[in-house]
């Protein structure tokens, strides 16, 4: 009988599975391709660190890491592969940035998976397995159609992440608006907003309407001018909804430029992207609620706290996810009867790990994700 999903995933993080239920009779190599030196040496690090965790969990003797210095350079990349290959490596976890990606598809018999959340332009053997846009963008659609939501406009920033996010408002068929590509220097990104926002004319309403008042002889006019003159604006927007695609300080300026247009999130709703739960944002009283697509918190805790307690050390945010491939490879690999070949990320698969949920069909890897909103002081679930 065919062991279910959730039976084969609690073997393998909740029970060790012990050495007489597995098959295999050689090691399973699993490469990591990280930068262990330089300026990224703390990333590949806490990456190494929770790989050894993920092990650790499965406890099993049949598993083996060869870990590799990527050094943040493709051509290094390339040359630490290539020993992986030697040593009989088949698949890796890595490399991290897209820019270590290029000389990869020399090795067209090992599989990569790199952490990067871009899928556009990759190397047929690597599959991104980053949080990427069309995953977060299929989270925001359902929570839009949950409030119903209909007149939604996404800001893109001018920057090396458009073309990824394009291409996702594609693929996902999200109904939108419209799209609008903006700068980030902020003189400009002000100009930008004023004009989406229609703000020139919505304080020229303003103006206009104080003044008619003044020359009218209407009743309690006086009641009605001071009012008036507590508003910014006087007018309806044309949208109910902003998606920003941006981060950390870009995002912040972003919303700052849409309140100083008197476009609040009281007056629509401000959404963006996976921020893996920013902290500053709950300073931020001005921008909230605020309201994005992210892995599971509940799960992002408990990992954060047994790190510490491991390395006595904070992880980096793409150890989470590292953590995850390992259970994920280990799944595959043990689902395949321990044979490393392509079709294992080939056919139609799911995989629950702390993260959430993973999709994997046709060597792409998506991701189903939860919903939150930052509001009173806290990052609360949705769904």
């Amino acid at each position: 009988m065919k062991i279910s999903l959730k039976i084969i995933i609690l073997l393998i993080f909740i029970y060790p599975i012990s050495l007489q239920k597995l098959q295999a009779e050689e090691k399973i190599k699993i490469g990591l391709l990280v930068p262990l030196s330089g300026k990224q040496g703390d990333i590949g690090k806490s990456i190494l660190q929770s790989v050894r965790m993920a092990i650790n969990k499965i406890d099993s003797p049949n598993i083996k890491i060869f870990p590799k210095d990527t050094k943040n350079d493709p051509l290094k990349t390339l040359s630490a592969a290539k020993e992986l290959e030697l040593e009989g490596v088949k698949i890796v976890i890595g490399p991290i940035f897209n820019n270590n990606l290029i000389y990869l598809d020399e090795l067209k018999d090992m599989i990569f998976l790199s952490l990067t959340n871009k899928n556009i332009n990759n190397p047929k053997n690597v599959i991104s397995a980053g949080i990427n846009a069309s995953s977060q963008i299929r989270t925001i659609i359902k929570f839009k159609e949950m409030n119903d939501i209909r007149k939604t406009i996404f800001l893109i920033p001018n920057s090396n992440f458009q073309e990824e996010v394009e291409e996702a408002i594609l693929q996902s068929k999200i109904k939108l608006k419209y799209v609008h590509i903006y700068e980030t220097n902020p003189m400009e990104l002000t100009k930008q907003i004023e004009k989406i926002t229609m703000y020139q004319i919505r304080k020229q309403n303003l103006i206009d309407e104080i003044k008619r008042l003044e020359d009218s002889n209407e009743e309690n006019k006086e009641w009605k001018i001071e009012n008036l003159k507590k508003r910014d604006t006087l007018g309806g927007i044309n949208f109910d909804s902003v998606i920003v695609s941006d981060f950390e300080e870009g995002l912040k300026s972003v919303f700052t430029s849409l309140l100083y247009t008197d476009v609040s999130p009281q007056r629509i709703y401000y959404i963006t992207l996976n921020q893996w739960f920013d902290e500053s944002f709950l300073k931020e009283k001005s921008l909230q609620p605020l309201y994005f697509p992210s892995i599971n918190k509940e799960n992002y805790d408990e990992f954060i706290n047994d790190y510490e307690k491991i390395y006595d050390e904070h992880p980096n945010q793409l150890s989470f996810l590292s953590y995850d491939l390992m259970g994920l490879v280990y799944y595959l690999v043990y689902q395949n009867n321990f044979e490393i070949n392509k079709k294992i990320f080939y056919k139609k698969n799911q995989f629950k790990g702390k993260v959430g949920i993973f999709e994997i069909n046709k060597n792409r890897i998506n991701h189903i994700l939860n919903f939150y909103k930052v509001e009173d002081n806290e990052f609360k679930k949705i769904f």
